[in-house]
């Protein structure tokens, strides 16, 4: 079976955050449920996901995600525009918004991702793969920070390019894509004291790179299907994105917040994965600021994961 062989020979490439260029195999399906939770003071925030994927063709793949969180309250800050929120857990501030106050757990959305390699270069122990992919979400929550995301925070799409080389036990991965995100709105405050107006935020354009590195540490040589795989994985996610626009009654307006204006960071999050029997993933990873810093989440922040392909296994040719 070709997912069989996958998995055994490159499995130092299925990341625990980021997609490589290779394919799920024709007509095979994949369930994946995951978490990532961070600490914000005294209160844990989560998101829990349940992913649907599926090898459409031998190089086009497609991934539904649905997931829950309670990173956002169910409306904005009352005083959105004015409220002062510098940084994160590292130098904050704020006379509106407190940090670690207890939020809802909602149903954020669905997200959808689709990829299509269109260039593969196999040779013994080795290869070289490029897909493109498209995104796109429809999460509508109240998300105050300009920074998007299509997992749970803003709807919209991306688009992007994904890179992978292998090479032995060794392989690398570089993602580069855009993001556009949608906007979000609702009945908010009028900034000179009248009542509410419709008020509308348009969160920034963000362009994403993310760099993930993996080393198959056991076996050295592959001798059956069912043989325990562990891989160890350093990934670094970063982005870059506009300031958000507010409009309030069809009025643009400054705001004063800094989470609202444009920024960039990078993280980094190494990791440990076990494949078993060639069709089950366990993984674990942990991240922590690199450069700079997200207003959307605290770090450190720890994902977990558990991922499943479902097909029979006929051996491994």
């Amino acid at each position: 079976m070709a997912l069989v062989f996958s998995v055994q020979a490159h499995g130092q490439e299925l990341y625990i955050l980021n997609e490589p260029a290779s394919s799920v195999p024709k007509g095979v399906w994949g369930l994946r449920v995951f978490s990532q939770n961070y600490k914000e003071y005294s209160t844990t925030r989560s998101l829990h996901a349940l992913r649907v994927m599926y090898g459409a063709t031998p190089k086009l793949s497609l991934m539904a995600t649905a997931s829950i969180s309670n990173h956002h309250d169910r409306k904005l800050p009352k005083d959105l525009i004015n409220h002062t929120h510098v940084g994160n857990q590292t130098n904050y501030y704020t006379a509106a918004i407190k940090r670690g106050v207890h939020y809802p757990y909602q149903f954020n959305g669905i997200y959808l991702f689709a990829k299509y390699r269109f260039i593969t270069r196999d040779d013994k122990n080795k290869h070289f793969r490029m897909a493109a992919y498209a995104d796109w979400s429809n999460v509508g929550v109240a998300h105050d920070e300009a920074e998007p995301n299509l997992m749970d925070d803003t709807g919209g799409y991306g688009f992007g390019i994904i890179s992978t080389w292998l090479k032995n036990r060794f392989a690398a991965s570089l993602t580069t894509g855009f993001i556009k995100p949608g906007s979000y709105s609702e009945m908010q405050r009028d900034i000179t004291g009248g009542p509410d107006l419709p008020t509308k935020i348009q969160y920034g354009n963000a362009i994403k790179y993310n760099l993930s590195f993996g080393y198959r540490l056991y076996p050295k040589k592959y001798e059956g299907y069912e043989q325990v795989n562990w891989n160890l994985y350093i990934e670094l996610i970063g982005k870059t994105y506009d300031a958000a626009t507010v409009v309030q009654n069809g009025t643009e307006i400054t705001a004063r917040t800094s989470a609202l204006k444009k920024g960039s960071y990078m993280e980094i999050y190494p990791g440990i994965q076990r494949i078993i029997n060639s069709n089950t993933r366990i993984e674990f990873c942990y991240g922590f600021e690199l450069i700079g810093y997200s207003y959307v989440h605290f770090t450190p922040l720890w994902t977990i994961g558990i991922q499943r392909y479902f097909y029979q296994v006929r051996g491994t040719k």
